[in-house]
């Protein structure tokens, strides 16, 4: 009976042997770029077709759906890891990771056909498999867009012959939309980030702008504003090593042509990713973030092999440097927690460029057949070789005070909600309490005319700090700031910063004065504080020496109301507070 066993289970392992690789064998993995040979990029549903499949027939691959997107489907997460080991936690110990996302603007299709590529080449040994570092993908982050299939919305791009929009479900520009978090998209990929906890991030792009002779470009986050060993690293190593690698496969590589209705010979500077770009929000957590950006006019097959090569080479980089990368994340992350300072906004330092040789084409303007005017036209029969400055350093222009913690009351749960799916720590007060705590008031800024990505933005914010004696109640929430995501809090809850949820329209409610007066009541009132506040009568007297106001009788006597106890506290008032250390 026993032998009979094993004769029996041999032949099931054989026969189960034999059928896998019989799988391997028999399943088509050619991809829909290549077998249009590299005019079509693939649909949504093949994309996750092939991954599946793919993650069917290797166990080195999972598959995983993690949130939902404003399309009503889940977000994938494809992870490719030899040892079979898909738990976070545990890669972490051992590995580096790299996030590639993908199809966030689904007309810019090229990435998405050139991780299929390098996940299958992977798996089936045509490329050297990674030891340390695990790969892991969004395979179509802009679900919606992706289903939005056409031929025409991509006016100025060779190709492919038919992809999807760059709108989501909801028409959102999701690279616009990751410190807000307006859409489902954003907040699935707040979890699979913090998920993941990745030490390399790249996004893949097609560019809009001049013309050139590059099929590559490559737009690292700003390495000044990162800081420290780290974007030291990014700048003097990670990105001369890729430059290199390229080059010695014979493709050329500059950096993003940050340039819009100009030529690029005269230079240009670094394109600076806020936090509402993806590389932007990721940088919060001294991720290495990067955007591939191919060139439009190029042929698609041409864009799609470049940025496969380039993602190649970055794998290639990572898994040597992956020790060098983990330790100087660690030790960012130490570092900022000893800041007693800052920045919050930035400039680029025009003091400073870096020389790169630049390969172009002659542009010159002419008179346009249309309209008249003068327009841009490239010469491609008159391509140059030159030197340009390319402006990559910036400098802070203002810098705040970190507190020690920040004090939220429980009414804006919208803002909680956002910290609790960035993974900010904070405690939650178990008793009314009062506070000493230092307050802003909104002192000016100015709104856009036009509405972006859902909101009609403010720039420019200044405040007035002064200190309050404030009562809070049981369930505010206490955010200390020494914790890993400091950065996201800074970039978020101080109202001066570029994208802070104050400029993304957040607390609009405090600029709406709630409570009025009406004149006749008020300047009997008025006139007995005046008649009872000798200070106050003397204050008014001053103002009425601009003409403006003393030509404006309801600007007096709302300036009387402002200086009174009728007026109500929260009007202006920032309602997010700091204790200082």
């Amino acid at each position: 009976m026993p032998k009979l066993l094993f004769i029996l289970s041999f032949l099931f392992f054989f026969s189960c042997t034999t059928s896998e690789k019989r799988n391997k064998n028999t399943i088509d993995f050619t991809t829909t770029f290549e077998k249009s040979k590299g005019v079509e990029t693939a649909t949504y549903d093949e994309v996750i077709t092939f991954y599946t499949s793919l993650a069917n027939v290797y166990p080195e691959i999972d598959i995983q759906e993690i949130g939902i997107t404003d399309s009503g489907k889940p977000l994938h997460l494809v992870i490719l890891n030899p040892d079979l080991e898909f738990d976070f936690d545990t890669i972490r110990e051992h590995k580096q990771i790299i996030l590639i996302n993908n199809g966030i603007h689904p007309g810019e299709s090229d990435g998405i056909d050139a991780t299929m590529l390098l996940f299958r080449d992977l798996v089936e040994g045509k490329l050297q498999f990674p030891k340390r570092t695990v790969l892991a993908t969004i395979p179509v982050y802009n679900i919606g867009g992706a289903l939005h299939r056409n031929t025409g919305t991509r006016t100025n791009q060779n190709g492919p012959v038919a992809y999807g929009f760059r709108g989501n479900a909801r028409n959102y520009d999701l690279n616009r939309d990751f410190i807000k978090s307006d859409t489902k998209n954003a907040q699935s990929f707040a979890k699979i980030f913090h998920l993941m906890k990745p030490d390399v991030f790249i996004d893949n792009h097609v560019s809009n702008g001049a013309d050139y002779q590059y099929t590559l470009t490559h737009l690292f986050t700003q390495h000044t504003k990162l800081g420290g060993e780290l974007g030291n690293y990014l700048h003097t190593q990670m990105q001369p090593q890729l430059e290199n690698s390229l080059k010695n496969k014979n493709w050329d590589i500059t950096p993003y042509v940050n340039v819009w209705g100009s030529t690029p010979d005269q230079g240009w500077s670094q394109f600076m990713d806020s936090p509402r770009y993806s590389t932007g929000y990721t940088t919060l957590w001294n991720t290495l973030g990067m955007m591939v950006e191919t060139h439009m006019l190029k042929p698609y097959k041409k864009r799609v092999l470049g940025t496969y090569e380039l993602m190649s080479s970055m794998l290639e980089i990572v898994e040597n440097d992956g020790e060098q990368i983990r330790s100087l994340r660690k030790k960012a992350f130490i570092a900022q927690n000893k800041q007693k300072t800052y920045p919050i906004q930035w400039k680029i330092d025009t003091t400073r460029s870096t020389a790169l040789q630049f390969k172009g084409y002659e542009g010159k303007f002419i008179d346009s057949e249309i309209t008249g005017a003068k327009r841009l036209k490239y010469d491609q029969n008159q391509p140059f070789v030159k030197e340009v400055a390319y402006q990559n350093y910036v400098v802070p222009t203002m810098t705040i005070e970190i507190p020690k913690a920040y004090v939220i009351p429980k009414g804006w749960w919208h803002v909680i909600e956002l910290m609790k799916l960035n993974q900010i720590e904070f405690n939650v007060l178990e008793r009314d309490s009062t506070m000493i705590v230092e307050t802003y008031h909104i002192k000016a800024y100015k709104t856009r005319k036009n509405p972006f990505e859902g909101h009609y933005l403010h720039y420019e914010t200044s405040v007035i700090k002064s200190n309050q004696n404030i009562s809070f109640r049981k369930g505010d929430i206490l955010i200390t700031t020494n914790q890993p995501g400091l950065r996201y809090l800074l970039e978020t809850l101080e109202p001066e910063a570029p994208d802070s949820f104050f400029n993304w329209n957040f607390f609009d409610t405090i600029l709406q004065q709630k409570e009025g007066f009406s004149p006749y009541v008020w300047e009997d009132k008025a006139a007995e504080m005046l008649k009872d506040d000798e200070d106050l009568r003397k204050r008014f007297e001053t103002m009425k020496k601009d003409t403006d106001f003393a030509n404006n009788w309801y600007a007096q006597l709302d300036w009387l109301h402002k200086q009174s106890n009728h007026y109500e506290k929260a009007h202006m008032r920032y309602p997010i507070y700091r204790i200082l250390r």
